[in-house]
């Protein structure tokens, strides 16, 4: 069985940080560029961050650039996005998910396997 389980979520205030984890079971990620995906309460899921095959390549949504990196350990099987100075306006359900092959695709259409997602809140 293939899935990828997040982790790290939580409640915080504006101004702190979280990183939240995703890990892979049942095969490797050796193959799949990775993405990450939040969606907000009313809102559609939105894509956010990408990482390329062997971490040469990233991208962000212009509204995290300078505060998320996301990062991955191919032999650990597990992704990374780190997430600082978080604000309100983060706050939703994020999601980790693998694409097969390279790049740093943005398109939930590309993206193969999905977790399940861990929640995010950001509040004073």
């Amino acid at each position: 069985q293939l899935y990828l389980v997040e982790s790290g979520g939580g409640k915080v205030k504006p101004g702190e940080s979280l990183e939240l984890s995703c890990s892979a079971s049942g095969f490797t990620l050796n193959n799949y560029a990775l993405g990450w995906f939040r969606q907000a309460p009313g809102k559609e899921r939105e894509w956010v961050a990408s990482i390329s095959l062997n971490a040469e390549r990233t991208d962000y949504l212009d509204s995290v650039k300078g505060r998320f990196t996301v990062s991955r350990d191919n032999p650990k099987k597990r992704a990374y996005l780190q997430m600082l100075n978080l604000i309100p306006e983060d706050t939703g359900d994020y999601f980790c998910a693998a694409s097969w092959g390279d790049g740093t695709p943005r398109d939930a259409d590309e993206f193969d396997y999905w977790g399940q997602g861990t929640q995010v809140t950001v509040s004073s």
